[in-house]
């Protein structure tokens, strides 16, 4: 039996288990997937130690750019942002790829969106320099950055600047004034409570990668201003069925996927 498993910390939260273990079923495969709370900088250790009957992991916070230096081979994505969130074992070691990228823009084409001009992403972290690729490949050449400490923004907004893109940094707590095509949230529900309203009115699209808990107060907004909207859960199918790819060659509907999160999520 190959193993599989998602590394994090905090991961208790993780709905990867419950979503691989789906594609598994489908696909016929006795294979295993688990959890694995993995601190930031102890990724390496880790893997090192897990590698006979080991597949591949699946990387989440605060492992993503630690995942991209681990691998022998990288791909362009995991070049060009140094963040990875799959590492596949192959001879010498791991394969380190990114599928929020692909994921993202999967999700995004999903319900409509095949062009962008104007982004505004809350957040600086790992998972907003690759959403800010993701949407720059559907066009995006603006993106506003809204930050809880500008200091710390400062690599992202170089990653994004190097893709092309006018980048301009924005405290998350001022006020919204300018209208984007669309809005991207990587923050914690709290980070913006009480202002979700405030950020839908200001966006065609809005995009919440966050899913814990569910539904958002962001989702949920759009959903009452009929704003069209991709979810956490919609990211995550569709990156993991990526992910799933990798390890196994094999492909998977994201609804499989997607409809496994929501039982999870549901029996929590």
């Amino acid at each position: 039996m190959l193993r599989a498993a998602v590394l994090g910390s905090p991961i208790a939260h993780s709905l990867s288990p419950a979503m691989h273990r789906a594609a598994y079923r489908v696909l016929g495969l006795d294979w295993s997937y688990g959890a694995f709370d993995v601190a930031e900088g102890e990724l390496t250790e880790f893997v090192s130690e897990h590698r006979q009957g080991w597949r591949g992991f699946s990387v989440t916070a605060p492992l993503k750019r630690e995942a991209a230096v681990i691998g022998a081979e990288r791909d362009r994505i995991v070049d060009t942002l140094g963040v990875a969130n799959t590492l596949v074992a192959i001879d010498g070691g791991w394969s380190a790829s990114n599928t929020d990228v692909p994921g993202a823009i999967n999700a995004l084409r999903e319900v409509g969106v095949d062009r962008l001009s104007t982004v505004r992403i809350l957040g600086a972290g790992a998972t907003a320099a690759s959403l800010a690729l993701a949407c720059r490949r559907l066009g995006a050449d603006r993106v506003e950055l809204r930050v809880r400490d500008e200091a710390r923004a400062a690599g992202t907004a170089r990653a994004i600047e190097a893709l092309d893109m006018t980048v301009s940094v924005e405290p998350l707590a001022v006020a919204v004034t300018e209208t984007v095509d669309l809005v991207v949230s990587t923050v914690p529900g709290r980070a913006i409570a009480g202002r979700e309203h405030e950020f839908v009115g200001a966006a065609e699209v809005v995009f919440d990668v966050v899913y814990d808990p569910w539904p958002t107060a962001l989702s949920k907004s759009a959903q009452v201003d009929g704003t069209a909207s991709v979810t956490g859960l919609d990211l995550l199918a569709h990156q993991a069925v990526l992910q799933v790819d990798l390890m196994t060659g094999r492909g998977v509907d994201p609804q499989v996927l997607r409809d496994a999160a929501t039982r999870e999520l549901a029996a929590r």
